[in-house]
This record gives structure tokens, C-alpha cells and sequence, in this order.
């Protein structure tokens, strides 16, 4: 678990990071070295930066896993939220500043074999088939108000597979946890 100080410090690094993109124009790399993060944020994790405007998603780009630093990684996933997320034009500086960030910091993957091992509400799922290839956040299946089937139907479909594949025999799905960061939650009474 990190502490408060530490999700302040990666939201800081976040909003910096989509801050000096929107400036330069181009997503930044390795902007969060610059900032000397703490020591407990050099350690590698997935991480996905969720942007979103008046409870919107507007932005949400992440690794599952990596080997570069967590601060390096949230700097880099924040940018590519902003800029580089398919489904939405880039961020302008005025969004921004509406704009609420969440980070979810990942636990490493496990792989399951049938949805009784799914928990909702604490896992993320990851399914792949042949070339396909999908990814929910645990709290995905929160805020629909999913069970494990629906979840793993709705994973299927982010892959662009028929709602039924997660039960091909060739499917590989594997579960995760993730530590939520929201912003709101973590500077409610302390603006940043």
C-alpha cells in the first residue's frame, strides 16, 4: 500500500507530466525522473492513468507490466492518456484544468482457469485469444454493477471476441488487483 504522500507524489507527477506533453505538443518520456521520485516509486509496476471530465472518461492509456520505474511509468501512461488515446482527441491545457486523474498501480498477473476465481470489485481481468488481446480495471466491474460472467463477457468484448470466447479452450485470462489513486479522494480538504 503507499501512502498519502506517495499518491500525491504520483499524482503530481501525472498532471506535470500531461502539463509539459500539452506543451511540447509530443508525449514526453521519462519526465518523471526529472522530478527525483521517491525511493519506494523506482521500484517496476504497471500502472494506467484515467482522465476523466465532469465523471467522463476522456483518457485511460497503461502497462500491465513493466520494467521501468513506477514514477517513470505513471509520467509516460499520464501523457499518452492525454495525447494518444484513440478513442478521444488530445487533451487540450483548458481540459486539464477540469480534468480529474486516477491512478490504478498494478499487482502482478495471475492466471485463472475459471470465472469462480474471479472476484469482483478486487480483480482487473486480462484476456487474450489468438491475436486479440483485452484489459478492464477491477473498478470497471464495480461501476456497472457487474458479476463475474458479465465481467468476462464485457472483457471479451474490449478484445473484439464474441461475449462467449473467454470459454474457448485457448483463451488465457488472467486476473490482477490494482492500488486506486483518485485524485478527488486523495486532495479532498488538501488542495494539491
Amino acid at each position: 500500500m503507499l501512502t498519502q504522500d506517495l499518491k500525491r507524489e504520483l499524482l503530481e507527477i501525472a498532471r506535470s507530466s500531461i502539463a509539459a506533453a500539452l506543451q511540447e505538443g509530443a508525449t514526453r518520456r521519462g519526465g518523471a525522473l526529472d522530478l527525483h521520485p521517491s525511493q519506494e516509486l523506482l521500484h517496476p509496476r504497471g500502472a494506467f492513468v484515467t482522465i476523466r471530465i465532469d465523471r467522463e472518461l476522456r483518457g485511460c492509456i497503461g502497462y500491465m507490466e513493466s520494467l521501468l520505474p513506477l514514477a517513470e511509468v505513471v509520467s509516460e501512461v499520464a501523457a499518452r492518456a492525454a495525447l494518444d488515446d484513440p478513442r478521444f482527441p488530445a487533451l487540450t491545457p483548458s481540459e486539464l484544468e477540469q480534468a480529474t486523474l486516477e491512478i490504478s498501480v498494478l499487482s502482478p498477473m495471475r492466471r485463472i482457469y475459471n470465472k469462480a476465481e474471479v472476484q469482483v470489485g478486487t480483480h482487473g481481468l486480462m484476456l487474450e485469444l489468438g491475436f486479440s488481446k483485452g484489459v478492464l480495471l477491477p473498478q470497471v466491474a464495480t461501476e456497472y454493477g457487474w458479476n463475474a460472467e458479465e465481467f468476462l463477457e464485457a472483457v471479451c468484448r474490449k478484445s473484439g471476441l464474441h461475449r462467449l470466447a473467454w470459454r474457448e479452450p485457448d483463451a488465457k485470462i488472467s486476473v490482477f488487483s490494482a492500488e486506486v489513486i483518485d485524485e478527488e479522494e486523495v486532495f479532498r480538504g488538501h488542495p494539491a
